[in-house]
């Protein structure tokens, strides 16, 4: 007779019942039971008690001095069988082979770390991840919700936003420096020079400067900007030709920048620090595990090349 306890229902089942019941049916006994399991008898017969209330079925009848499974008990201990070995499917990830992941994957980044990093991360991802295709959009001040949102599984920026369910760690720093073109000036050896000069600078969103131009302006130093441009890619023609200053990463002396001159900054200056992002949801996926290791490994290789002196600082932490 089946023992009538609270209602139970199909969403009472755990792994530990299904265990419980392929060892009864096999050993045919509590105690062996109870032996192999590491509980104690009574543990089992409490278990039994919730199954035979779950499957509304005895489970198991009395012969002679042991037990036998009843024709229902059999079949389910079978089911249980292909379900403990999805579950422990389920608990276990499959290798992961990049060459084998196709997936459209978008990386936010404005102008300076797209051209800086990114073209060597395609170069890389070609020969690893031949089925991965690539999406490049400007960040901007980047915003909780484009991750949130799935915009972009990736973020590169100066500026990480801040929230509890994001990710950030460091790529690597880099040092200000002056550009100018030689051809009209000299480079400005003196704060009065630097300040005396008209300068271009870079607005991504109005009213929203750089965080250098803010903490400048927070020194009270305070500058004359003749041009501002959308972005650093904007910057170079106007400084051609013309007496006219920016104040940029050092890096950008490798792309954008390059046909400029460039000195040390006359005054003080922070560093910019460079970010990558992502959402919590990706945290403990192999796979964007690994993309996001190619892009730190991009970054390092990209920063261990010959640089304007007096420019990045490696992160490996």
């Amino acid at each position: 007779m089946i023992k009538h306890m609270s209602k139970f229902d199909h969403l009472d089942l755990d792994g530990h019942l299904l265990q419980l019941l392929m060892v009864v049916v096999e050993t045919g006994s509590v105690t062996r039971a109870a032996e192999r399991l590491g509980v104690t008898q009574s543990a089992v017969s409490h278990l039994l008690d919730k199954l035979r209330a779950i499957t509304n079925d005895p489970l198991f009848v009395k012969s002679g001095r042991g037990i036998v499974a009843t024709e229902r008990a059999e079949k389910l201990a079978e089911q249980a069988r292909e379900l403990l070995s999805s579950l422990h499917g389920f608990a276990q990830s499959d290798p992961f082979d990049p060459t084998q992941w196709k997936v459209h994957i978008t990386i936010a980044a404005n102008d300076f770390q797209r051209d800086l990093l990114l073209p060597a991360l395609m170069a890389r991802l070609r020969r690893n991840a031949p089925l991965l295709t690539l999406r490049v959009i400007p960040s901007d001040v980047p915003s909780l919700e484009m991750l949130r949102n799935e915009h972009c599984q990736l973020v590169i920026s100066p500026r990480p936003p801040d929230g509890t369910d994001v990710v950030q760690k460091r790529l690597f720093e880099d040092d200000y420096r002056v550009f100018f073109d030689p051809q009209v000036r000299k480079a400005p050896a003196t704060k009065k020079e630097y300040l005396d000069a008209k300068h271009v600078t870079v607005v991504y969103e109005p009213r929203r400067a750089l965080d250098l131009d803010q903490w400048l302006e927070a020194q009270g130093i305070r500058r004359t900007f003749e041009v501002s441009v959308p972005g650093y890619a904007g910057v170079a023609p106007f400084i051609m030709g013309t007496d006219l200053l920016t104040t940029a990463p050092s890096l950008l002396g490798r792309h954008m920048l390059r046909n400029l001159a460039s000195s040390a900054v006359p005054l003080p200056c922070p560093k910019l620090p460079m970010y990558l992002v992502w959402h919590m949801r990706h945290q403990h996926s192999p796979a964007h595990g690994w993309l996001r290791k190619q892009v730190e490994a991009v970054s390092q290789a990209t920063l261990e090349q010959q640089t304007p002196p007096g420019s990045q600082t490696l992160l490996t932490s």
